[in-house]
């Protein structure tokens, strides 16, 4: 039942909540695995490590590393070169049972992830389980062994216990299990993916089934009629989860309550409900048989829902993935027979632990060696294109006198006019060497063999703020300190947005530093320095913490009197935002409020426009098409860009008194966008700028805000 749940739920079929599959499984893999560990515990006084670990490698192992290369090797087949590699880097990760950590670490949001998916996904739940394994196994032998000496050292030598006491047991379980459960509510809070993917946050699960396996004497005094009616109970729980929650739901957190104690009440009734209870539907034949075959099934299905599309070259529909759905159960009913199978009955390999261990070690150093070479046959994508370094920005020195002029300068030397004056034909002569560059961009076919940042490199290429925390995440409200250049300056300027905001950064710290300026970073994810209440895409509601949290930088601003206040967000150009339509009139109208909001504190305002939206990720595109990268150049039009409210939005920020920064130049000619200028790689992925272009941007971006600010920055 619990893989029905999982792959219909990938497949696209009406289970929203079939992620909750995994949860049944984990609840299942607890009970079984500790009942056999409790029941050697009972008869030896022992746990064979050698013996445990011998039979879960020859069990999971040969079909999990035939899935793992067989998957990386059809990546390296049907995907772009840097998607390839990435699959690769799963593989191995996947073949040491830590794939639950990479993904992690990406910050993969499994309910609402965006952009490519791994293929070997799945294998998260795999690493948890055997994580788990490593560590439960010693903790249950301790436990009975500490439980044993304390007897023996206690007043009651002679009835010292020969078999594991049930209580200590189960007190070590409660506390891990405990201690799991609140860190997986705060994490799912704070850090969504870490609370999915971690085995702290998931330990609970697994101990539920664990301790269920421990109460099972006194689940067989129960009886049967209330027994039976706690499975269908425990049931019904599992559907209601499966077809009521979705992406919304926050998960793990207290939602996994409802799938884990519904599988656990299913299976206590099955300890004595017999026919009464969930047991009559879920031990018929065909139950059996998928159930049988629901580890190979689990590991294959994903590789191929995600995988076929690429083969095909072309996306599939609802019918059609149902189609690969069962082909991949027909790939699982063949692992079983033909590689699981055979290793899990081999004589040559029973009842020698040391044979299965050193197959299982080798078997997984194989597999992740085996991604490492698939990978090695696909190195990292570089043009071979002429080399085009692209030249420094210079500054015209008539007007700009050799570098920028310091505002205290410029107004002894020059009336504020002049100075304007000249700032603007500095301005205008830089944008023209910048959309020269662009405009010889777009018709070059070949990828330079010198971009910087490399294609490989691209998606790292990140500004300061969001690789030293000061990027904040979706659900927190912290105001962080984030100060940058100058910190001892009397004089601030503040980047207040999101994460277009901060690719601005590069630039902007180039400029605090030249002219002595405290920076103050502001930035949260997707969280718009608008007055407009937001919906929040991924967490597929309110986005509340938004609110709080500019009310809490505004507030911070009120301390700080900034002289200069930049604004940055994404406009997705007039895409729907669910409930928000950007570019509409409540959207217009909440920037012209921030906008006097700010301004308010006394501060000058400065509004960055965005960036054009490339039509997928940049890196991707131009490693697939190393010699036409003007396949991958943008349309200059909706969605892509939006020339009716790009003036729209300029209008409304020169009404409420903010000068305005027209970005156009930097990345489009009259008709279309480029992703590369010369040698620089424009995006590090599908909206993003890198923080290389930001950064030889400056000049140009430090001649517009010297114009928008009127020479006060």
């Amino acid at each position: 039942m619990a893989i029905g749940v999982v792959v219909a739920y990938h497949t696209g079929l009406s289970v929203p909540g079939g992620y909750v599959g995994v949860d049944v499984f984990f609840v299942i893999s607890g009970f079984l695995i500790t009942q056999l560990l409790w029941k050697e515990l009972g008869t030896t006084n022992r746990v064979s490590f050698s013996g445990f670990y011998a039979r879960r490698m020859r069990r999971l192992l040969p079909a999990a590393v035939l899935t793992i290369v067989v998957t990386v090797a059809a990546s390296a087949a049907w995907l772009p070169p840097l998607q390839a590699r990435s699959v690769a880097k799963d593989g191995v990760a996947s073949a040491l049972y830590v794939a639950n950590y990479r993904f992690a670490a990406q910050a993969t949001n499994y309910l609402t992830a965006h952009g490519p998916v791994s293929p070997l996904q799945n294998f998260w739940s795999l690493g948890v389980e055997e994580q788990f394994y490593l560590v439960w196994p010693a903790l249950l032998l301790v436990i009975s062994l500490v439980w044993r000496a304390r007897r023996r050292r206690g007043r009651h030598r002679r009835q010292a216990a020969t078999g594991p006491r049930l209580g200590p047991a189960a007190a070590g379980l409660a506390v891990v299990g405990v201690g799991s459960f609140l860190l997986s509510l705060h994490l799912t809070k704070v850090d969504q993916p870490v609370a999915f993917f971690s085995l702290p946050t998931r330990a609970w699960e697994l101990a539920a089934g664990a301790m269920l396996a421990l109460l099972l004497p006194a689940l067989r005094r129960v009886p049967g009629v209330a027994a039976a009616v706690v499975g269908w109970l425990g049931l019904a729980a599992i559907f209601y989860a499966s077809f009521h929650f979705d992406a919304a739901t926050p998960f793990p957190g207290t939602a996994a309550l409802v799938p884990v104690l519904g599988a656990a009440a299913v299976l206590a009734a099955g300890a004595t409900a017999g026919r009464l209870g969930p047991g009559v539907v879920l031990g018929l034949r065909p139950m059996i048989v998928i159930g049988g075959l629901s580890y190979t099934w689990y590991l294959w299905h994903w590789p191929a829902l995600v995988l076929a599309p690429d083969a095909l070259g072309h996306p599939l529909t609802l019918p059609a993935d149902v189609v690969v759905s069962l082909a991949s159960l027909v790939l699982a009913l063949l692992t079983t027979v033909f590689v699981e199978q055979p290793v899990r009955m081999a004589r040559w390999l029973a009842g020698r632990d040391a044979r299965s261990l050193l197959l299982g070690a080798g078997i997984s150093l194989a597999g992740a060696l085996s991604a490492v070479l698939i990978v090695a046959q696909v190195p990292p994508p570089v043009g071979s294109g002429r080399a085009v370094a692209v030249g420094k920005l210079s500054t015209d020195h008539n007007a700009g006198h050799g570098t920028r002029p310091r505002a205290a300068d410029a107004r002894s030397a020059n009336s504020t006019a002049a100075v304007l004056s000249a700032t603007a034909d500095q301005s205008a002569a830089l944008n023209e060497q910048v959309n020269s560059q662009v405009a010889q961009s777009v018709t070059v076919d070949e990828v330079p063999s010198d971009l910087q940042p490399a294609l490989a490199d691209a998606a790292s290429d990140l500004p300061a703020p969001e690789v030293d925390g000061c990027f904040d995440t979706f659900v927190d409200v912290t105001v962080h300190p984030c100060d940058y250049g100058d910190v001892s300056s009397p004089h601030s300027v503040v980047l207040f947005g999101d994460s277009h905001a901060l690719m601005w950064f590069p630039a902007i710290d180039n400029i605090a530093n030249q002219d002595h300026w405290h920076l103050v970073a502001m930035a949260k994810a997707t969280c718009p320095p608008i007055d407009i209440p937001v919906f929040s895409p991924d967490l597929d509601e309110w986005y509340t913490q938004c609110d709080q949290w500019k009310a809490a930088e505004i507030q911070r601003m009120e301390t700080l009197r900034p002289q200069v206040v930049i604004l940055g967000f994404s406009r997705e150009y007039g895409i729907d935002n669910d409930h928000v339509v950007v570019d509409g009139t409540a959207w217009m109208q909440g920037l012209s409020e921030m906008i006097h909001t700010l301004r308010a504190l006394g501060a000058r305002v400065v509004l960055m426009g965005d960036a054009p939206y490339p039509p997928s990720s940049v890196p991707d595109c131009l490693s697939s098409n190393l010699s036409d990268a003007t396949a991958c150049l943008i349309p200059k039009h909706y969605p892509a860009y939006n020339p009716g409210g790009i003036p729209q939005e300029r209008a409304v920020a020169t009404s409420a008194g903010a000068g305005y920064v027209d970005t156009d130049p930097w990345f489009c000619t009259a008709d279309i966008c480029t992703v590369m200028v010369g040698n620089l790689l424009v995006y590090r992925d599908d909206n993003h700028i890198t923080a290389t272009y930001a950064n030889w941007l400056t000049p140009a971006i430090a001649a517009q805000l010297k114009l928008a600010t009127r020479g006060v920055l």
